[in-house]
């Protein structure tokens, strides 16, 4: 549609005007076919001028001004554009980053300064990173007979370097010891390849938990863990920006984990609004005052709190009162955390269909509602009376817990959708609620399923969308003629909960039941435990499940990630996509498997449907029939704990043929839309561009 529709027609004389609205306004009709043409030659014209500048040129675009500046494109790029979908869009613009571009005769003019190549790790890879030149860190031992009466030559070889020998007074320094501030003099190893300058990057983004309550652990109420599943989680700095491009980072600038020792020395960096970590009690409005916070270590909880302290270790993320100080109605907590990506429960920004015929539902301390079930049940009354759609939202407005008997019963037609709120991650706890029946979550769908069509013009079967939540405690329950179940951005807490030590606490329960059901699941960028499939083999068709960038751990490789009752075939038919499969797999069949890791037995009971292409599967497994996939290098994990930082994310000494065995050079897994390997060749390559001529930088990941 033309922007001035009749910007022509309006030229016209009066006259010719006024006869063609007495002939129907067939002229004026065409001069709008003409304007809106001329409208998409104006805009093309009107690109093509943004075009010469960086700053406002289309992406495709981007390398052909960099090429005017002897901008190098980076390897991948024109499979990336010519590819489609948001992963290809988004490993375009990493392969040939406009700041980049618009950089690049200033960088020139930086070759070879550390801040270069901190900046240089930001753009490139979109990594945190400190530059550290080490030949001034360098120190080597000579034999002292060779230089009788002069012992000082025997110490460091760089004396005027700013590194020193150890003092073991400076506990301070003592801490950062083998880390990427360290400031000591080390010798040479022979088993590393040595390097002019190194680049230590974090890989770990931190997450942030706004104002949630922590988890009291005694009785006495004076214990409290930061997570609150009750395990500890090291506590990760809120980066601040650094104040200039000549700017080395400091452990301020970077999400790394908070010491002991660097938070009893600057308390005021890391406590705050706004910053890395903050502590309220008893409702208050007010935060716990700084002067009230002692860093101890609260390992076995030895450490005694004496009156009116507040006792913090950010290293296992633990609290503690004391004993007559204890808080009586409740701690809240605000923290970092960290995680490899946007997967899961969270506060993360999540993107949402819209729905404008769905009646929005609100539920938190200042809304109409106060629980989820409240909410459920108005949407209810109000449908019955005709006043509500049976299309509703209920959003969750706070990063709460919410501990409530959760029973979703949809009729025909009905569509529900449960979600956290933008900026929110809501925690559902179940408990032990009754003493002769599941407490899970249940979602029940009433009446028969013979007939359901959404198009012979009867209601179709009931559909339900979690979204953004956290559920612990117990697991979900879907029974009856369910249309759909999705379950996005969400995490099923394998194991039911978790032990201090991440230990699952219930490793053999399920996080998902589907019993005697119709309903086509479809997870998306969700962590979960067990799927346990229950129903008639007889008389219904296998039940679709599609799992899609998450993670479905079964708390060891070892157990049911999916099956049926008594590790029998799940009458299900699997389809996954970037999916990091923990435990072993039952199903009736799989229909795709591509660029995913199944890391534990597969077996199928009709292998002639379905393939898997660029997979690791465990060997020995029985599956469809296989393109390009792995099974003689194992998967190495940084961790297969849930509630660890390092939870999934394939360890830097991962085989290639895991770490780069997508179709598309990237890892297996849930990950695989970050693609690690392509930013750390980009960044390798950026480095040997920018680095003097016979010089080596090399990467460390730090996490």
């Amino acid at each position: 549609m033309s922007r001035q529709p009749d910007r022509l027609f309006d030229l016209l004389p009066q006259f010719h005007r006024r006869r063609d609205a007495e002939s129907g306004g067939a002229l004026r009709a065409l001069l709008a076919v003409v304007a809106e043409q001329l409208d998409l030659v104006e805009s093309d014209l009107e690109q093509l001028y943004d075009n010469w500048f960086i700053e406002t040129c289309a992406d495709w675009a981007v390398p052909y001004i960099g090429d005017l500046v002897g901008y190098r494109a980076l390897r991948g790029y024109e499979e990336a554009v010519s590819g489609r979908g948001a992963a290809a869009r988004l490993l375009s613009a990493r392969l040939a980053p406009r700041a980049d571009v618009a950089a690049t005769v200033a960088n020139r003019r930086r070759k070879g300064t550390l801040p270069l190549l901190e900046a240089t790790a930001r753009t490139v890879a979109e990594w945190p990173a400190r530059a550290v030149e080490f030949g001034p860190l360098l120190s080597g031992s000579q034999p002292v007979r060779l230089y009788p009466g002069r012992p000082e030559r025997a110490t460091a070889r760089h004396l005027a370097a700013p590194a020193r020998t150890v003092d073991l007074r400076r506990g301070a320094e003592l801490d950062l010891v083998d880390s990427a501030f360290d400031e000591f003099a080390h010798t040479a190893s022979r088993t590393r390849t040595p390097a002019s300058a190194g680049l230590f990057v974090w890989r770990l983004k931190p997450h942030s938990i706004t104002k949630a309550p922590a988890y009291c652990v005694d009785r006495a109420r004076s214990l409290y863990t930061f997570s609150i599943l009750g395990n500890d989680t090291p506590l990760m700095t809120k980066p601040v920006p650094e104040p200039s491009p000549d700017h080395i980072a400091t452990p301020a600038n970077v999400p790394g984990f908070i010491r002991r020792r660097a938070l009893r020395d600057r308390l005021a960096d890391h406590y705050g609004p706004g910053k890395s970590f903050q502590i309220w009690r008893d409702g208050e409005n007010r935060p716990v005052p700084p002067g009230d916070i002692v860093v101890a270590d609260l390992s076995r909880w030895r450490y005694r709190a004496q009156r009116g302290q507040v006792v913090v270790d950010p290293v296992l993320g633990r609290i503690a009162f004391g004993t007559r100080t204890a808080p009586k109605r409740g701690v809240w907590v605000s923290y970092h955390h960290g995680f490899s990506d946007d997967t899961g429960g969270g506060e993360y920004p999540r993107e949402r269909p819209v729905r404008p015929g769905a009646k929005l539902y609100r539920v938190g301390p200042d809304e109409d509602d106060s629980e989820i079930m409240d909410a459920y049940r108005r949407w209810r009354r109000e449908k019955a009376s005709g006043d509500a759609p049976a299309d509703a939202v209920i959003e969750i407005t706070r990063s709460l817990a919410y501990q409530e008997q959760i029973e979703f019963a949809l009729d025909r037609g009905d569509r529900l959708e449960v979600r956290a709120a933008e900026g929110a991650r809501p925690v559902i706890r179940l408990l032990d609620w009754y003493s002769n029946r599941p407490d899970a979550l249940i979602i029940r769908a009433r009446g028969r399923e013979d007939g359901d069509c959404d198009d012979c013009g009867r209601p179709g079967p009931p559909r339900v969308v979690l979204d953004g939540l956290l559920v612990t405690g117990r697991g979900v329950h879907v029974s009856g003629p369910v249309g759909q179940v999705v379950i996005r951005h969400s995490t099923l807490v394998p194991g039911w909960t978790l032990e201090p030590e991440c230990h699952p606490v219930q490793p053999e329960e399920p996080s998902l039941v589907l019993e005697d059901t119709t309903a086509c699941v479809q997870v998306e960028r969700s962590i979960m435990g067990t799927i346990l499939v229950q129903g008639n083999e007889v008389r219904t068709e296998p039940l679709e499940i599609h799992v899609a960038d998450s993670v479905l751990d079964a708390t060891g490789r070892d157990r049911e990630a999916l099956s049926g009752p008594d590790c029998s075939h799940a009458h299900a038919v699997l389809s996954l996509h970037r999916t990091t499969v923990i435990g072993e797999v039952y199903a009736h069949a799989i229909r795709i498997a591509e660029n995913s890791i199944l890391d534990g037995f597969v077996h199928v009971a009709r292998r002639g449907i379905g393939c898997l292409r660029f997979c690791y599967v465990t060997a020995g497994s029985r599956t469809p029939r296989r393109y390009r996939c792995e099974s003689a290098h194992r998967p190495r994990f940084t961790s297969t704990r849930y509630g660890t930082p390092g939870y999934a994310q394939l360890a830097p000494g991962c085989p290639p043929e895991i770490a780069r065995g997508a179709e598309d050079g990237a890892e297996l897994g849930a990950f695989h839309d970050l693609f690690q390997p392509q930013r750390e060749d980009n960044l390798r390559a950026r480095l040997e561009e920018f680095l003097p001529a016979g010089t080596a930088a090399g990467v460390v990941f730090v996490s």
